[in-house]
């Protein structure tokens, strides 16, 4: 990744998010992504049954791949990580220091994904939007405000997810 490039890493583990994806990837999102000075989108796609196309224009480019052994350097290039809202993924984005905006999956049963994104949300560590009002969040957010997740405390996340999901 170049110095000028500022990318926006899109994941959704080893779920399927089609909804997701197929919102990130359409032109009037890549557009926007632009305007807000972004150069490049890259996408983790999963076991989605959406394909999005890639391209590369002047001055901005769409790439995916569903799976790969670690993205831990895909989120440490990234400018911005947009995330579902599965443990893994914000725990090792938040682990990286990166801004990370959590989009949950509404069809989920049971949705402790909000509760999860919610309460990372209020201790100031991320933003969280669902597909509909995503573009609007990314206008208006400021990521500089997030507060950075203390490093090396792998317990009090688990103990922070125990809480949360009801277990203690």
């Amino acid at each position: 990744m170049s110095e000028r490039e500022k990318c926006v890493f899109v994941t959704v583990g080893t779920t399927s998010f089609d909804p997701l994806i197929e919102l990130v990837s359409i032109s009037t999102f890549c557009k926007l992504l632009e305007e807000l000075g972004y150069t490049r989108l890259l996408l983790q796609i999963g076991r989605g049954q959406y394909e999005p196309e890639a391209f590369t224009k002047p001055g901005f480019r769409l790439e995916y791949f569903r799976f790969k052994d670690t993205i831990a350097e895909d989120i440490q290039n990234a400018s911005l990580v947009i995330s579902h809202a599965g443990a893994g993924s914000c725990l090792e984005t938040l682990g990286a220091g990166k801004p990370l905006v959590v989009v949950i999956n509404e069809t989920l049963m049971n949705n402790h994904q909000l509760e999860l994104a919610n309460q990372l949300y209020k201790d100031g560590h991320l933003y969280y939007a669902t597909c509909s009002n995503l573009r609007h969040l990314l206008k208006d957010m400021d990521i500089s405000k997030l507060k950075t997740f203390p490093p090396g405390q792998p317990e009090k996340f688990a103990a922070f997810l125990d809480k949360v999901m009801g277990v203690s």
